[in-house]
């Protein structure tokens, strides 16, 4: 689906990942802006990729799932809307505890969705759980 809509991973690091999704005909709804679930992948993918870095060759392994979201629209995507987490150390710092620990560990990670003129078009923050595996 996300190849469907066009997502592109735009930026990538320990702290900070920017995805982008495009305004075409596929994302857009009757309302002529872009779908509310398009926007939720693209925002979510900015966090998972950085949440995946994280437990990417752990050992012990490391499972991720999303707990918990939260998202205010705060005005119609009707351009390219980039998405970014700035939050990548969370899910670093939780997958730490999470392998000492051997305890679940949850992060919420935010990622803010602007339009390339700098309009916010929606806020989202993702929680997502780590569990070493047995």
């Amino acid at each position: 689906m996300a190849w469907l809509a066009g997502l592109r991973v735009k930026e990538l690091s320990a702290e900070k990942c920017v995805t982008s999704i495009p305004y075409k005909r596929l994302n857009k709804n009757p309302f002529r802006s872009t779908y509310f679930a398009v926007l939720s992948m693209g925002a979510e993918f900015s966090t998972a990729v950085s949440c995946s870095l994280a437990v990417t060759g752990r050992k012990p392994s490391v499972a991720l799932i999303i707990v918990d979201l939260k998202a205010t629209f705060l005005k119609k995507a009707t351009d390219r809307v980039y998405f970014t987490c700035e939050d990548g150390m969370k899910a670093f710092e939780a997958v730490e505890k999470c392998i000492h620990s051997r305890e679940a560990e949850t992060a919420t990670l935010k990622s803010t969705g602007k339009m390339k003129d700098g309009t916010v078009v929606a806020e989202f923050e993702f929680t997502w759980s780590f569990k070493q595996r047995s």
